[in-house]
């Protein structure tokens, strides 16, 4: 279950801001976890780095594929979660809870404003669920195209 708090991007990461600190919990969503399945491999940003909206702070591998950790905000990190690198189910079993991935002094709060909802972010993975149903290739196909 998602929690109401977060904001979410379109490439999955999770934001937990605290307005009174500036302060901002970073980690992925259930449904990359789901999708990147077998992990294997984490590797996340060091303590007193910046990271910038929209860039890549760190990867995570699985069996099948190496994904990007895209920055939802720019700031700088606090604190990085040593135990989800020694432990990958954290990120199975508590996504938004024990599986957070870093702590960033937000640079720009007004960043958060760009990012989803839950809502908006269900309704993201619904649509884009839907258009991976739907054949890419959307011609007819007609007889004289055999001739």
């Amino acid at each position: 279950m998602r929690p109401d708090d977060l904001k979410f991007t379109e490439t999955h990461e999770w934001v937990r801001y605290n307005d009174k600190k500036k302060e901002a919990v970073i980690g992925i969503t259930d449904y990359a976890v789901k999708q990147l399945s077998d992990l294997v491999h984490i590797e996340l940003p060091k303590v007193g780095e910046s990271i910038e909206q929209g860039a890549p702070f760190g990867e995570i591998e699985s069996v099948k594929t190496v994904a990007e950790l895209v920055a939802p905000i720019s700031g700088k990190i606090l604190e990085v979660n040593k135990e989800v690198s020694s432990d990958l189910d954290l990120l199975k079993d508590e996504p938004f809870e024990e599986g957070w991935l870093i702590k960033v002094k937000a640079s720009d709060p007004s960043e958060i404003e760009s990012l989803m909802s839950k809502k908006e972010y269900e309704e993201f993975l619904e649509s884009a669920e839907e258009e991976e149903k739907e054949p890419d290739d959307t011609e007819d196909i007609d007889e004289d195209d055999f001739v």
